[in-house]
C-alpha cells in the first residue's frame, strides 16, 4: 500500500503523508518516506521539498505504538533504525524543505516537523511536542540533537524534559515554527517559500545548508550506536512496556 504521495509543482515536490487520519507511523511508512526523499534528493527537476498530512486534523500522531508493540526485538530494531535514518536523510537534504502543519504534530510527528528547514503552523489548537519521557522512553538521538540545534540547551530541556504538547504560539515562542498562519493560508505559503528557496542556485543553497547541519549530523554519528542501546533498554523495560500499552489503548 502507498502512503506517500508527490505531487509536482514546478520545481516543488509536495510529498503528502497518507496513512489514514493520523498519519501513525510504522515501518512501511517510514522507509516509504525515507525512500521517497533520497528519489527527490536525486531527482534533478526537484528544486524543493513541501511536506504536508493528508488531512487538517493530523500532520501526523507519531509512531504506531498498537503495531510496534507486536514486534520483535529484532523487528523493532529495523524500525527505528530506518526511522532515524530517515529523519537524518530529510535533516540533511540538499534541498531547502518546508512542513506545512494543519494538524497535530506529536511525538514522532513532531520530529519529522523538526527535521524540515521551515515549519508553518495552522492557527488555533494544532498541538506539537515530545512527549516520549512520559511512556519512559527518551527522544530518539537524531531527534534530540536535532531539537537542541534547533532550540539551544533550555528550550531543549524544557520540551523534552516535561513531555508537554504546545500551540502554535507556544511553538513559535520556542523558535520551532517559522509562522502562524490562517489555516488556508498554509500550504500556499508553505509552496511559495519553498519555492523562492529552490530559485537559488542548487549548488549554493546546498553548499550552505551542508555548512549548517553538518556539525549536528557528525554529532549524532558518532554516537547514534550507544544511543540506540539506551534507547532499546528503556523501550523493552518492563516499566515502559506498561506505558507504551497504555497509551496504544487511546489509539
Amino acid at each position: 500500500m502507498k502512503y506517500v504521495d508527490v505531487d509536482q509543482r514546478e520545481g516543488v515536490a509536495l510529498v503528502t503523508l497518507n496513512r489514514g487520519v493520523t498519519n501513525a507511523l510504522n515501518l512501511e511508512f517510514v522507509a516509504e518516506l525515507g525512500d521517497t526523499v533520497r528519489d527527490l534528493k536525486d531527482d534533478p527537476d526537484t528544486r524543493a521539498l513541501v511536506l504536508r498530512g493528508s488531512n487538517d486534523k493530523f500532520f501526523a500522531i507519531g509512531w504506531d505504538l498498537p503495531e510496534l508493540l507486536t514486534l520483535t526485538r529484532d523487528d523493532f530494531v529495523l524500525f527505528f533504525r530506518t526511522f532515524c535514518r530517515m529523519c537524518v536523510d530529510l535533516y540533511t537534504l540538499p534541498k531547502p524543505t518546508v512542513a506545512a502543519i494543519t494538524g497535530h504534530a506529536t511525538a514522532g510527528g513532531c520530529i519529522v516537523a523538526l527535521c524540515c528547514d521551515y515549519r508553518f503552523i495552522a492557527e488555533g489548537r494544532k498541538l506539537m511536542g515530545l512527549n516520549e519521557i512520559k511512556l519512559g522512553v527518551p527522544i530518539p538521538y537524531p531527534a534530540d540533537c536535532i531539537l537542541r540545534a534547533l532550540a539551544g540547551d533550555r528550550i531543549a530541556r524544557e520540551i523534552v524534559e516535561m513531555g508537554a504538547f504546545h500551540g502554535p504560539e507556544q511553538m513559535e515562542r520556542f523558535g520551532l515554527v517559522d509562522e502562524v498562519l490562517p489555516l488556508e493560508q498554509v500550504l500556499p505559503d508553505s509552496i511559495e517559500r519553498a519555492a523562492a528557496l529552490g530559485a537559488h542556485p542548487v549548488q549554493a543553497f546546498g553548499r550552505i545548508k551542508q555548512d549548517r547541519v553538518e556539525r549536528t549530523q557528525a554529532r549524532i554519528n558518532a554516537h547514534l550506536d550507544e544511543k540506540e542501546k539506551i534507547f532499546l533498554e528503556c523501550w523493552f523495560s518492563d516499566e515502559t512496556r506498561e506505558r507504551l500499552e497504555k497509551a496504544a489503548e487511546k489509539f
